[in-house]
């Protein structure tokens, strides 16, 4: 397999620039996800690292050679597009074995045979050799695409959201298999996907791009615990984390600097370690995110640290219901136990678990703090 690395890459069509200075180095059998919102570059980043785009600054490496001038087939990259990419005229059986079939990488039928029985086993269409592209759905396509890709033996997998058109029992089986098969044939994979559930199950690390620029790179756990700014925060999680104003205040019972949320007049007490470096920091605009499962309800008020709201509304959405709440102006989404209901704007109080809070520059939005962070540092969950 290999290792991918890009130097200073840039991109433009005409004057809207689709990449700007990436730089980014991907391990030996590293499985790698592109993650960001549709028109972040990612798939503009994938077609550079195959050939069939050609950056016009910096330099791609591919097992430690220069590849800009290399062309899409020499590269011995394998990679499935969103959009399938299907020879219409031919078989399932023919569209998967074609890439063996090619003069570069020719194989003999009796191995082409066992390759295309053995993925299409796993992709389960080994029912539909027979058929061609016309007669399958985007489903069945999309798995005929990424069987293709699946078959070869290539230095680099290149994945264009391949899961995307898959219902979500058959999407959550190929993330296993696609996790095995990495693991398996010791693969160098890069991976693209809007999905966070995608790129969290699947990674080894992930890179977060928006705007044609690399946000943040690193683990699952990095993206999740101690992202470098709010809108990687508001990335990874379901329901989204919430982001509340919060300006410094004195808490009367501690006489310790605390927070409060504008809106509110309760004093929130933080923790040692976080109260040392916002004292450092200085700043006075701070944004407090926290995420669902981390505020705690009641429909009574159970004292000092209960801040009351309203039911704005109430979603069951199978083994949790999401509880969106109203204080002052602000909504504020939390994660309840399935059987919770409740009336719109009947009188709610939350707590919020400042120990699982994440601290952020209100005027920067960048990362500051949060409890305890040594801890995650030290498991490899520090910022990057």
């Amino acid at each position: 397999m290999a290792q991918i690395e890009l130097e200073g890459i840039t991109k433009r069509f005409g004057k809207i620039s689709a990449l700007n200075n990436i730089n980014l180095k991907v391990e030996d059998n590293e499985f790698f996800v592109l993650f960001g919102p549709a028109g972040a570059g990612k798939t503009t980043l994938l077609k550079t690292i195959a050939g069939a785009e050609f950056p016009e600054e910096g330099l791609v490496r591919i097992d430690g050679k220069i590849v800009n001038h290399v062309e899409s087939k020499d590269r011995n990259v394998s990679m499935v597009f969103e959009n399938y990419a299907l020879y219409p005229n031919l078989s399932v059986y023919d569209n998967i074995a074609s890439p063996m079939r090619s003069k570069l990488y020719k194989k003999d039928e009796e191995y082409i045979k066992k390759a295309v029985n053995k993925v299409t086993e796993m992709m389960k269409i080994n029912h539909l050799l027979d058929r061609r592209p016309s007669q399958l759905s985007n489903g069945q396509r999309q798995r005929v695409a990424l069987g293709r890709c699946l078959v070869r033996e290539p230095n680099v997998f290149l994945m264009d959201e391949p899961l995307a058109h898959l219902d979500a029992k058959l999407r959550h089986f190929m993330r296993g298999e696609l996790k095995e098969m990495q693991t398996s044939i010791n693969s160098t994979t890069i991976y693209v996907t809007h999905d966070y559930m995608e790129a969290m199950s699947l990674a080894d690390r992930i890179a977060v791009l928006n705007h044609g620029e690399i946000v943040q790179i690193g683990t699952a756990q990095e993206m999740y615990y101690t992202p470098c700014n709010e809108f990687v925060a508001c990335l990874f999680g379901e329901p989204e984390i919430n982001l509340l104003e919060g300006k410094k205040c004195v808490c009367s019972r501690t006489g310790e600097m605390s927070l409060s949320i504008v809106g509110s007049d309760k004093a929130l007490e933080l923790e040692a370690d976080v109260r040392n470096v916002l004292a450092q920091h200085g700043a006075d605009n701070i944004h407090i995110g926290i995420r669902g499962n981390d505020i705690q309800f009641a429909f009574e008020d159970l004292g000092d640290e209960w801040i009351k709201g309203s039911v704005y509304a109430n979603e069951p959405i199978g083994n949790k219901v999401i509880m969106t709440i109203m204080v002052a102006d602000k909504k504020i989404a939390i994660t309840c136990p399935n059987d919770t209901v409740a009336d719109m704007d009947q009188d709610v109080y939350i707590k919020l678990n400042l120990k699982k809070a994440l601290i952020f520059d209100g005027n920067t939005e960048e990362f500051i703090t949060r409890h305890n962070i040594d801890s995650f540092k030290k498991q490899g969950k520090g910022v990057q």
